[in-house]
């Protein structure tokens, strides 16, 4: 949808950038735990593989797909949703 006389982005209020936000910032710990801190005693405990890395990589992923998400389908609020509250506010 474009961003037109009728419809406003709220982009603001996003959700999916909240969510890309906390699982961004969890996935630079468990990438930076994955390559700095994981030993070879803990990678021996999960069969061979690197689970703070490879989920810290996800999770960056996931990040990434959400923030494209946002971008390329970005919320739009209806023009009589705007008035309605511009009214509501002026009513208070």
């Amino acid at each position: 949808m474009t961003n037109t006389s009728e419809t406003r982005r709220a982009r603001a209020f996003d959700i999916r950038l909240v969510i890309a936000l906390l699982t961004g910032v969890y996935g630079v710990v468990l990438t930076v735990m994955g390559v700095g801190f994981t030993t070879d005693e803990d990678i021996a405990k999960a069969a061979d593989i690197n689970i703070n890395l490879w989920t810290g990589i996800g999770m960056l992923i996931f990040t990434g797909l959400f923030v494209l998400w946002a971008r390329l389908r970005p919320v739009a609020v209806p023009a009589e949703e705007i008035e309605r509250l511009e009214q509501q506010k002026k009513d208070d």
